[in-house]
């Protein structure tokens, strides 16, 4: 059991009997009142989000998930298929369940899943993924005052803004937290 102070962003907790994960909590203290933790949480099993709010002496049951890397190897129209690093087992999410990560991914990336009760939930990209830029368009003379971008096509799909200097075929590494440009590699 999890005491108020050890609820935090990043925590899995069992609620009505799935995990949730914390994705946002803020910790309010009223003058002479109790502590108050105000909490958003994310259902790891169908992506549902709630809102939970913990009084002074509660506690929050933690949720038993491991975590184990796996690679992904492709996608159909429902759902993407990856295999266990260790066992080799084959298993797969549903699309809506990996969302938008699925534009970071490519055949052969290591990725971290977490399992709840034996079964794959949700699964967590590298922070930096690197992919070739399949087109962009040419930069324009004499639009480079300041902080230019244009928008590239990867080789995932992916549409993303770089700076003007990103040519097709350059092989640029992203930030798959914020889907942000990072460097060309």
């Amino acid at each position: 059991m999890l005491s108020l102070s050890e609820i935090k962003i990043g925590k899995v907790l069992k609620m009505n009997n799935e995990p949730y994960v914390i994705i946002k909590a803020d910790h309010h203290k009223m003058g002479r009142g109790g502590a108050v933790l105000k909490t958003k949480l994310k259902n790891l099993i169908n992506g549902a989000v709630m809102e939970q709010t913990f009084q002074g002496n509660e506690k929050a049951e933690e949720a038993e998930v491991e975590t184990k890397k796996a690679d992904y190897l492709y996608k159909d129209a429902d759902n993407a298929y990856f295999m266990d690093n260790e066992s080799f087992e084959q298993f797969e999410l549903p699309l809506d369940v990996v969302g938008e990560q699925m534009q970071f991914l490519k055949e052969n990336t290591e990725v971290s899943t977490m399992h709840y009760e034996g079964r794959p939930v949700t699964l967590k990209l590298p922070i930096k993924v690197e992919l070739k830029v399949t087109m962009a368009p040419p930069g324009v003379k004499g639009n480079s005052v300041g902080n230019v971008m244009k928008q590239a096509e990867l080789e995932t799909g992916a549409v993303i803004n770089v700076p003007m200097f990103v040519e097709t075929g350059d092989v640029i590494r992203i930030n798959t937290d914020t889907g942000e440009y990072v460097e060309r590699v």
